[in-house]
């Protein structure tokens, strides 16, 4: 099966995580996915297909060569897909691009412009998957799980290519922070892994952001605005003070690169309580602690000039993956090396989000990411070029025969 083929296959089962759910995996989707690719997994003859009772689906690539030596690496990609746009009855279509507008949705008016999306221009003449602009796409990441599948079964039917024992690993509710809840290291049994979760042709990652959530929450007094001088406490305006408090610069909007954030996600109040729900979010360590240092000053300055009616609470959620991986940069340069063997330039630049791979390098497994192609993830802009994906399946063998020699 064409890669391009598994992966529509795999977008029409909609695998949405949900946050407010207690269960994992979160919503039933992600389970239907993972027993449809455990039962693909039999077929194409890998080994040792484990799927538990958490979502979390394992399986072994048998190594066809007698060398003691040759270390154990894994591959891993998400089920899930995001919470953040509408992700039910994905409609994608084929289409090459010429260079002008792609019309998503002519009804609607739902365009797909080089102008907003200037990275379209990287893709004329080549083939694109995009939506039909009501849902998202789902190439974050069921690009990731059709190019390791694609990888496995290419490996599997060319016997004479010599390879070590490789090991996959498709985890639920990635999107909601829960991706390595449940995820055992030990029985991977890898020395390193890769995540395949990452973006455009090329891209290397092994540096993500320090995150932590902040929940505020504002305690008001309502009393009559006809009787309210000197009483009222409005708490939406005070959380807004808030806001404005913090360094108007540090948006997500208005940063790149290393630079970090504050991301107001959600609000919600009257008068009497308000909560307000930010990311921070940095590559430093140092200036991440600077920015809950920062808005834990702006709560207690509000406290002050309000008598302690506002809260805040701060959650770590994962930490910079270069400390663990930069004592053994080897293993990017594999991927680089992999990538240029593809005939593909690599590009290795810091991921501005998370990743599972930073929880699991925490856990003892060094956890680079590798592209999958996608752009524009989590809303419907989404696309990926189609033979971006078909690289990403030739990356993957080409670091398994690295490995081998």
């Amino acid at each position: 099966m064409r890669t391009i083929e598994r992966f529509l296959k795999y977008v029409a089962v909609d695998t949405q995580s949900c946050e407010h759910a207690q269960t994992t995996p979160s919503t039933p989707g992600q389970r239907y996915l993972a027993e449809m690719l455990a039962e693909e997994l039999v077929q194409i003859g890998m080994q040792e297909v484990e799927l538990d009772a958490n979502g979390y689906l394992m399986a072994t690539l048998p190594a066809n060569m007698s060398r003691e030596d040759t270390p154990v690496i894994g591959f891993i990609a998400h089920l899930d897909t995001s919470p953040d746009f509408p992700a039910k009855n994905v409609n994608p279509r084929i289409v090459t691009y010429t260079g002008s507008n792609i019309v998503l949705n002519e009804s609607k008016h739902i365009v797909l412009s080089s102008r907003i999306f200037p990275e379209l221009s990287s893709y004329i003449g080549q083939e694109l998957v995009v939506t039909d602009g009501t849902t998202l796409l789902g190439a974050d990441d069921k690009a990731g799980v059709a190019a390791i599948v694609s990888a496995m079964e290419y490996l599997m039917a060319r016997p004479l290519i010599p390879h070590g024992k490789v090991r996959i690993a498709f985890t639920p509710d990635e999107e909601i922070g829960r991706g390595t809840d449940f995820f055992d290291v030990e029985r991977f049994g890898c020395e390193w892994a890769y995540t395949v979760d990452g973006g455009e042709l090329g891209r290397v990652e092994y540096e993500n952001f320090n995150a932590a959530n902040a929940t505020v929450t504002v305690y008001g007094r309502n009393v009559h605005p006809g009787e309210a001088k000197g009483k009222m406490i409005n708490a939406v305006l005070v959380g807004m003070e808030l806001n404005a408090a913090l360094p108007s610069g540090e948006r997500p909007e208005l940063t790149c690169e290393h630079e970090g954030f504050y991301h107001l996600t959600y609000f919600s109040g009257n008068v009497e309580k308000a909560t307000f729900t930010y990311l921070i979010r940095d590559h430093d360590r140092v200036l991440f602690d600077e920015k809950k240092w920062v808005m834990q000053w702006a709560v207690q300055q509000l406290n002050r000039k309000y008598s302690d009616c506002v809260t805040v609470e701060i959650k770590d959620l994962y930490y910079n993956m270069r400390e663990i991986i930069e004592p053994r940069k080897e293993i990017v340069k594999l991927a680089v090396d992999a990538i240029q063997a593809t005939g593909v330039e690599p590009s290795v630049k810091p991921i501005r989000g998370g990743t599972d791979g930073a929880r699991l390098s925490f856990a003892g497994l060094p956890c680079p990411n590798l592209f999958t192609g996608g752009v524009n993830g989590h809303g419907p802009y989404e696309f990926l070029p189609v033979k971006s994906l078909e690289k990403s399946v030739e990356t993957i063998v080409q670091i398994i025969k690295a490995v081998s020699k």
